[in-house]
C-alpha cells in the first residue's frame, strides 16, 4: 500500500482546525501530519514534520498566510493550498498574492458538517490536497514589485501602424495567477489588443481574482457579459461556469458541457479564436490536465501564432506538454520571454516563427 500523503494544517480557529482534521482523516489517501494555530508554529515544525502538502489559512495571528507562504518557499518548498473563509477584498488580496508567492490553489474554507455545501467543499479540498501534493515546487525568493516602467520601455514607442494581430488568448490553471500576472506586466500599458483569459479558479474567488489582476498589472479587467464587444487593452474573463467564445470582436458566453473537463474551457476559447485566422495569438501556460492544448492546435492550423510555456518555468507542465505533443505549438518559451515575444509579434518586429 502506498504511503499516505502527509498534510500539515495551519488554522488559528480551533473549530475549523478540528473540522479540517476530520476532513483529511476521512480520506484513506491522506493523513494529518500536524495541525498548528499560527505561521510561526508551522515554520518551527516544518523540517521536523516534513509535510507533503500544507493547508494555509489567510488571516493568522502574527504572520499572515502570504508571508508564511513566502517563508515556506524560501526555507523548504512545499505545495501549499490557501484556505480562504470569505471573498472580502483584504482576504482575497492576501490569498491571490499568496498564489503569486508560490501557493498552488485557493479553496473555500469548509463550513459546518450540517451545512448543505459541506460534502462538496470537503471533497474538493481532499482532491486538491492529493493533486497538489504531486506538484514539484521550487525554492523562491521574495520578488520585487513589478516595474511597469521597464514594461513601457520594452513596448514599442507607438502603435501607429495597423497590426496584423487582432486578439490575444491566454489559458492557465495551477500556478496560473503568478504566470498570468507576469505575462501581463511584461506587455505593459498601451497594449493594443483585447486579451481573453481563461484561468481555472473557483467561482467565489473570480471577482477577487479580477480585482487583484487590476492591482498587479497595468490592465483593466472585466468579467464578460454575453454579447458585449471586446475592448483593446482590457483583460476579459468569463463568469464562473461559462465558456467564453470570440465571435469577430463580439464575446459570447455558453452553458455547453465541460470541454477537457473544464467550464470555462481554454480549448473552447482558443478554438473560437481560430476564426481570426492569422490574426490570433494563443498562449497556454502552466496547468494540470490538457485544457487549451486542442484549442491551440486549431488556432495554429488556422494560421494563428501558438505559444506554450516551457517546462523550465512551468509550475505544472501538464497543459503545455500536451500542446507540445500534439504539435500545436510554434514556440515553447520560458515564462519571462513570453510577454516580450508577444510584443515583438504585435509590433511587427518578430513576424514568423
Amino acid at each position: 500500500m502506498a504511503d499516505k500523503i502527509r498534510v500539515l494544517i495551519v488554522e488559528d480557529s480551533p473549530t475549523v482546525r478540528v473540522l479540517l482534521e476530520h476532513i483529511v482523516a476521512g480520506d484513506p489517501r491522506l493523513e494529518v501530519a500536524g495541525a498548528v494555530a499560527s505561521a510561526e508554529e508551522m515554520l518551527a515544525a516544518l523540517d521536523r514534520i516534513a509535510p507533503d502538502v500544507i493547508t494555509m489559512d489567510v488571516r493568522l495571528p502574527g504572520m499572515n498566510g502570504l508571508d508564511a507562504t513566502v517563508e515556506v518557499m524560501r526555507r523548504r518548498p512545499t505545495p501549499i493550498i490557501v484556505v480562504a473563509a470569505d471573498i472580502a477584498a483584504p482576504e482575497l488580496g492576501i490569498a491571490m498574492n499568496a498564489l503569486r508567492a508560490g501557493a498552488l490553489a485557493v479553496v473555500e474554507k469548509p463550513v459546518g458538517m450540517e451545512h448543505a455545501a459541506y460534502g462538496a467543499i470537503a471533497e474538493r479540498l481532499r482532491n486538491q490536497l492529493v493533486l497538489m501534493s504531486r506538484v514539484r515546487v521550487v525554492r523562491q525568493v521574495r520578488s520585487r514589485a513589478v516595474d511597469f516602467g521597464s514594461a513601457v520601455r520594452r513596448a514599442p514607442a507607438a502603435w501607429a501602424q495597423p497590426q496584423s494581430y487582432v486578439v490575444l488568448g491566454l489559458v492557465a490553471s495551477t500556478g496560473g495567477p503568478k504566470a498570468v500576472s507576469q505575462v501581463l506586466a511584461e506587455l505593459g500599458p498601451g497594449f493594443p489588443l483585447p486579451i481573453l483569459l481563461v484561468q481555472h479558479i473557483l467561482g467565489p474567488f473570480l471577482p477577487g481574482f479580477a480585482d487583484w489582476l487590476r492591482t498587479v498589472t497595468p490592465f483593466r479587467t472585466r468579467i464578460v457579459r454575453d454579447g458585449e464587444m471586446a475592448e483593446p487593452g482590457v483583460v476579459h474573463l468569463p463568469p464562473a461556469d461559462r465558456h467564453l467564445i470570440w465571435d469577430r470582436d463580439r464575446l459570447a458566453l455558453s452553458d455547453g458541457p465541460p470541454v477537457d473537463g473544464q467550464r470555462p474551457s481554454g480549448t473552447t476559447l482558443l478554438r473560437s479564436l481560430a476564426s481570426a485566422g492569422p490574426g490570433a495569438i494563443g498562449v497556454v501556460l502552466t496547468g494540470m490536465g490538457q485544457d487549451g492544448a486542442r484549442g491551440l492546435l486549431e488556432l495554429r492550423r488556422a494560421g494563428g501564432h501558438a505559444i506554450a510555456e516551457d517546462e523550465s518555468t512551468a509550475v505544472v507542465f501538464g497543459m503545455p506538454d500536451v500542446a507540445a505533443r500534439l504539435r500545436a505549438v510554434d514556440e515553447m518559451l520560458p515564462l519571462p520571454l513570453i510577454g516580450p515575444r508577444i510584443l515583438e509579434l504585435v509590433s511587427g518586429e518578430g513576424a514568423g516563427s
